[in-house]
């Protein structure tokens, strides 16, 4: 063998394909924070990544970021609890890059406040962007994958829906919601190859931690064995795990990411 050989096969030891190269991966609500680091890690692991916001300004300066790297990436604005921005999401990853092959349903919002003092109207819009978007992306993305026969669905719960959180009665219960719709959709589209899990993040350094009050945030944090907040990155390497390889036997599970506060 001749040396020039030695060097080409060395390089490609050094080299491997990236574990999604040729994946391409919807992440909604990846305009920051655990659905923009959520959008990174797959970038980089070689996946095509549509991301979805409601935010145009702060969309736009994300696929920028991803952009630079060399990742092939779309943003796509809207509010994918309404069944037409959701459709067009989808859509959009279809006509860019030809399939859709990994969702993860991270938008998600906070209307916190007692039950007797919650209005209607906060109660009503959580659960419509918490539990409902999950609902109308899934069953748009399913649509796809199912005519695939393959897929993975990643939903964002949280331990707040396992454990419950005094303060947020309506984001628990969407977040609870989004437990057994992960289960229950996990046994329908096992038929189709398409795996459904959940994760579910504790205590994690976002916009949505840091509006907390300190008072109760240090509660919180008291309560976390490992004595830290979470980075967004750590709840990304599960999401990434779940859309490898490493996973194709799991499916209807729900993986906790929060330093031991849920247990």
């Amino acid at each position: 063998m001749s040396a020039n050989s030695l060097e080409m096969g060395a390089t490609q030891l050094r080299t491997p394909h990236p574990p999604l190269e040729g994946k391409v991966a919807v992440v909604t609500g990846g305009s920051r924070g655990i659905g923009a680091a959520i959008a990174a890690l797959l970038a980089e692991r070689g996946a095509a990544v549509v991301v979805s916001a409601r935010d145009g300004d702060r969309l736009a300066a994300t696929v920028r970021d991803l952009e630079a790297t060399g990742a092939a990436v779309a943003g796509v604005a809207g509010d994918v609890s309404r069944r037409d921005d959701a459709e067009r999401v989808v859509e959009t990853a279809r006509e860019r890059f030809g399939r859709v092959d990994l969702l993860v349903n991270n938008a998600g919002i906070t209307k916190d406040g007692l039950l007797l003092r919650m209005k209607d109207e906060d109660w009503d819009r959580v659960l419509e962007v918490n539990l409902r978007g999950a609902f109308v992306m899934t069953r748009a993305a399913a649509k796809v994958m199912v005519r695939q026969k393959s897929g993975r669905i990643v939903n964002m719960a949280s331990a707040a829906g396992a454990m419950g959180n005094a303060g947020q009665a309506n984001y628990s219960a969407s977040k609870a919601g989004l437990i057994g719709f992960t289960k229950a959709t996990a046994r329908e589209l096992s038929h189709w190859g398409i795996l459904v899990n959940a994760v579910a993040p504790g205590l994690i350094e976002t916009d949505m931690a840091a509006a907390i009050p300190a008072q109760a945030r240090e509660a919180l944090l008291a309560q976390v064995p490992l004595g830290r907040v979470g980075t967004p990155r750590e709840v990304a390497e599960v999401v990434g795990f779940l859309a490898g390889e490493g996973a194709t036997y799991i499916t209807g599970q729900v993986f906790h990411v929060n330093g031991g506060l849920y247990i």
